[in-house]
């Protein structure tokens, strides 16, 4: 049932794109059924773990076995995976539906529900994975869907503008997010959460040679990971694109600013939130960046008068707030706000 999760939004992206022209408009009424099956699958899963207090890990096969590095092909059911997927397969029902009808009358429309099953299908990628590397297969996956989604009417010169500078923008957290994981090898000889976070203590106290400075390892992996976030996340700095995704239909706008990609980098902070404990340090900047996005993004929304871009500066200082509450170490009040924006 948990792997039943991941591939039914797969299979309705194969179907769109495979049988479009055979299915016409029975597409969206394909992919809209498998998301919503993929939902009620999430939510009994969430009620399982919640009232069992278990963890799931499904191992699926081998994937890379080089020298000391060994990443398989797993899946990661706790309570932070379960509340994701959850809020993700929701929402993206809901964008499924209502883009049945707001697309209705598009030439691509088999198109469109493919690319919104493909989203789905990364971002749970994302969030199931039980290892830095196959998150950072969703995490990337997720970026090549946004692009194809806010270019979706190509035609359109600020389309390809927009959709070139979410890609650009986003690249430049991926390098960090990379970087944090090169170091993270380097330190814990391995990229699986539950190596890296149980082997916290025995590092806490390594230094990393940065450009010519000593840095304590913990911390310069905690600012990586962390400005990797904030390229997903929209945090001051890194936020122009959000503003500018706006040229794709309306319901990418929605899917793009709710529950998908946007959430991504406060999800991998509260994910990885044994290592930013033990820096105490990387978490005042958390802190600082988040509370600086909240404020310079709400009053930035006030003089729009383009309403799409009223909402998304809204959604940037959300966000603000949801890594401001990570950076005070709460980050259940994170996740909290992270399903509560969802949902409004």
């Amino acid at each position: 049932m948990l792997l039943t999760i991941l591939l039914l939004p797969l299979l309705g992206f194969i179907s769109g794109l495979l049988f479009g022209k055979q299915l016409g408009r029975g597409v969206p009424i394909i992919t809209t059924t498998l998301t919503s099956i993929s939902f009620i699958l999430s939510f009994v899963t969430l009620v399982d773990v919640i009232a069992t207090g278990n963890s799931y890990i499904v191992l699926l096969k081998e994937w890379m076995y080089t020298d000391d590095l060994i990443v398989n092909w797993g899946f990661c059911f706790d309570s932070l995976t379960c509340v994701m997927i959850v809020v993700v397969t929701f929402i993206s029902s809901l964008v499924h539906l209502y883009s049945t009808e707001y697309m209705e009358n598009d030439p691509h429309l088999t198109r469109f529900m493919s690319y919104l099953s493909l989203f789905t299908f990364f971002m749970l990628i994302l969030v199931t994975a039980d290892n830095f590397l196959q998150m950072f297969v969703g995490w990337e996956g997720v970026g090549v869907s946004s692009y194809l989604l806010i270019n979706f009417w190509f035609t359109r010169i600020q389309a390809n503008k927009a959709a070139i500078k979410a890609m650009l923008v986003n690249r430049v957290g991926d390098f960090f997010l990379l970087l944090g994981m090169f170091t993270i090898y380097m330190n814990f000889g391995s990229l699986n959460y539950d190596v890296v976070f149980n082997s916290v203590y025995e590092v806490s106290n390594n230094i990393s040679l940065f450009s010519i400075y000593e840095i304590n390892s913990i911390d310069l992996i905690c600012l990586f990971l962390f400005l990797g976030a904030m390229g997903k996340s929209a945090q001051i700095g890194l936020h122009t694109w959000l503003p500018d995704a706006m040229e794709g239909p309306t319901p990418v706008s929605a899917l793009i600013h709710a529950a998908t990609m946007v959430t991504a980098g406060v999800f991998l902070v509260c994910r990885c939130s044994y290592l930013f404990e033990q820096s105490p340090f990387v978490l005042s900047i958390v802190t600082v960046v988040g509370a600086m996005t909240a404020f310079f993004a709400a009053t930035t929304g006030l003089f729009q008068n383009d309403m799409k871009k009223v909402i998304a500066y809204s959604t940037c200082s959300q966000l603000g707030y949801m890594v401001f509450a990570c950076g005070l170490s709460s980050y259940d009040v994170g996740m909290f706000h992270l399903s509560n924006h969802a949902f409004f």
